[in-house]
């Protein structure tokens, strides 16, 4: 579903990523972690597009993403994307804000841009609130209509940039539990997030990003248990005896 062969990106002479190379197959959960400024977001951020990068190869489902030829704008409609922060429409209702797209790039009509962003919002159990808008939710409710509005494009794979991390505590459990179901349902996903019990619970494999590189990618079995590099061992031991 997703190739990613030696890609390197830098801003001027600083390296965000170095000759980066994994694949996500379908049905795949790929947990990408890492402390803060290894890589992590930037290599899923090129994935769809949303970054550039200067060389190697990223393909998702046959579509070379560096090609200019490609039409990112198709692209980044079959691929979900669910940042940090929610980046919903304030001004529009969460039914709105949930048919948009469907309708601006799908061209779905109205009505069935509406029904199928209140039966997904049904499902991240959220129905009740369709009339409200984005601010009269708490954070944990509006990162699940984030996935909604994801899921509502019909994507192929789903990519989390960290997004429990601007959540309060008590709201992490109720997206993490949307995004278990998904994995658990076959949905290909690349996450990046800090929740190392998400991780144990529902990744095929876990990427760990330092300095640009990606040191390890291993079954969660075998990276928990037993990490390679020091600087895994280094990172799982601050992160766990939490």
């Amino acid at each position: 579903m997703i190739q990613i062969a030696n890609v390197s990106k830098s801003y001027g002479s600083f390296d965000v990523l170095k000759d980066c190379s994994t694949t996500v197959n379908k049905g795949e959960v790929i947990v990408v972690c890492g402390p803060s400024g290894s890589g992590k977001s930037t290599l899923i951020k090129c994935v769809n597009g949303l970054e550039p990068f200067q060389s190697g190869q990223i393909i998702v489902n046959g579509t070379s993403v560096g090609d200019p030829k490609t039409n990112l704008s198709k692209l980044r409609a079959h691929v979900g994307m669910v940042f940090q922060h929610f980046e919903l429409f304030p001004h529009m209702s969460i039914t709105e804000n949930l048919a948009i797209a469907q309708i601006k790039v799908l061209k779905r009509n109205r009505d069935e841009a509406v029904d199928k962003g209140l039966k997904l919002l049904d499902r991240v159990g959220l129905k009740a609130h369709a009339h409200k808008f984005p601010g009269q939710l708490s954070g944990g409710q509006q990162q699940r209509v984030a996935i909604a509005r994801a899921l509502a494009m019909d994507p192929i794979c789903m990519l989390f940039d960290e997004p429990t991390s601007a959540l309060d505590p008590e709201m992490i459990n109720e997206v993490l539990d949307v995004m278990t179901e998904l994995a658990q349902e076959g949905m290909t996903m690349m996450c990046v997030t800090h929740e190392m019990g998400f991780a144990k619970r529902v990744a095929n494999r876990v990427i760990f990003m330092d300095h640009g590189r990606i040191v390890e990618d291993d079954s969660k079995d075998a990276f928990f248990a037993n990490p390679r590099s020091e600087r895994a061992q280094q990172f799982l031991a601050k992160i766990l005896h939490h």
